[in-house]
């Protein structure tokens, strides 16, 4: 199949500007661009599903460009809820720095900046040669405006489309740039420069949008804990990375397969079944996450990340390396403590009990262990000496609590 039927099949399209594009696409040789706003210091595993519909495509012969809006970025898109922050300029120089890096790291893509060509505009000129070409009701009818109606949305936020359908505008003047890729909830800024390429030049310019990647309830996908899942090795490690992916939910797995791997649909199709008759052995959940942690941070990285998984299930922690175990104790309920405080005092103080009587019934019943040997002295205290690098020392309750305690 191509190149529009495989993003079909793998439900990455979402609206289409024009029934011409299925064979434009399929031909090859289009430039196009995917943006993103410097908000953050790295890309996160909402931006992976969109660039990888980039590196799709360029696989299929076009060529991506990579917008990291530090233009835009200082004004910020118009959420559906509220106004976002104001960023310094520092914030969005150093971000955007960071995030070409990565993106170029990654994806090998061209990165453009739209404060290049935004910045030189005055604002009367800016008013006159692009303003003009935008219809106040066109741009009150987009849906991320309309939903703001009620709370109120600024000037500043108003104006976003503008910036963005310029940038198109730039793009296709300056690179021949035919084609804008995005998530759905950029359908009317991607319109927007679609229209405007029409008014100003009458030419034709294309563009899709893509579902947002979610879970069963309908909440953006990417977060645990309420953390975000970052590309950034150093913010989410690739442990951390492994336990999001296997624990994903079964009825979503299969699209997140879909959306974020270039398995083939033959592989994908037998996890697909296995995930349904054999769910306990989670081979779809693994999968997904050994081809992403490989895209991103190479496979000694993932191997590393099943090495912890399977040390803290069922082997001994002693054999994992203090960087191991940072990694894998880095969502563990987790306290500082004194050289020698007794181990009754530590239980409390992690919640891994509520009273000294419970930590003794606990101990008693050989159901604490301490840096992988168990503990059965109530008497017993934690010292510096003997954890881990003299600094972080991991106490399990049970079958399946985990704590960890630092000096």
């Amino acid at each position: 199949m191509g190149i529009y039927e495989e993003l079909e099949w793998r439900g990455l399209i979402k609206d289409v500007s024009s029934p011409e594009l299925r064979e434009k696409l399929n031909k090859g040789g289009m430039t196009f661009y995917i943006g993103t706003d410097p908000t953050g210091d790295s890309l996160h595993i909402g931006h992976f599903s969109s660039f990888l519909i980039s590196k799709r495509l360029k696989d299929a012969g076009h060529n991506p460009i990579l917008l990291v809006g530090g233009a835009t970025g200082l004004i910020g898109d118009p959420k559906p809820d509220a106004e976002r922050p104001m960023i310094t300029k520092e914030t969005v120089e150093h971000n955007f720095n960071c995030l070409k890096e990565q993106a170029q790291k990654l994806f090998g893509f061209e990165v453009v900046n739209n404060y290049d060509w935004l910045s030189k505009f005055s604002y009367i000129d800016y008013l006159r040669d692009v303003g003009k070409y935008f219809n106040v009701p066109y741009m009150l009818n987009k849906d991320i405006v309309r939903r703001r109606l009620e709370e109120g949305i600024t000037y500043t936020e108003f104006s976003y489309m503008t910036l963005q359908a310029y940038d198109f505008y730039h793009l296709y003047n300056e690179k021949n740039c035919e084609l804008q890729v995005a998530g759905q909830d950029q359908w009317g800024n991607i319109t927007a420069g679609i229209e405007l390429i029409r008014k100003k030049d009458g030419k034709e310019a294309y563009g899709f949008t893509m579902p947002l990647l979610t879970k069963s309830d309908g909440s953006k996908f990417g977060k645990t804990n309420g953390k975000a899942i970052w590309l950034d090795g150093k913010k989410t490690s690739p442990y951390e990375m492994y336990q999001f992916f296997v624990n994903s939910e079964d009825s979503k797995v299969i699209d997140y397969l879909k959306f974020l791997t270039f398995l083939p649909k033959e592989e994908i199709e037998a996890l697909e079944v296995s995930n349904r008759e054999e769910p306990h052995l989670r081979k779809a959940h693994k999968k997904l996450a050994e081809e992403v942690i490989t895209f991103i941070h190479g496979h000694e990285a993932y191997e590393s990340a099943v090495k912890i998984a399977d040390t803290f299930f069922k082997g001994d922690i002693k054999e994992l390396s203090i960087e191991e175990l940072k990694d894998g104790t880095a969502d563990f309920e987790k306290v500082q403590i004194e050289d020698g405080t007794p181990i009754m005092d530590a239980l409390i103080a992690l919640n891994a009990c509520q009273s000294k009587r419970e930590a003794r019934d606990l101990i008693n019943g050989s159901s604490i262990m301490v840096n992988g040997e168990k503990v059965t002295d109530i008497d017993f205290k934690l010292n510096k000496a003997d954890a881990f690098n003299k600094e972080l020392t991991i106490i399990k309750k049970g079958k399946k609590y985990w704590y960890a305690v630092t000096f």
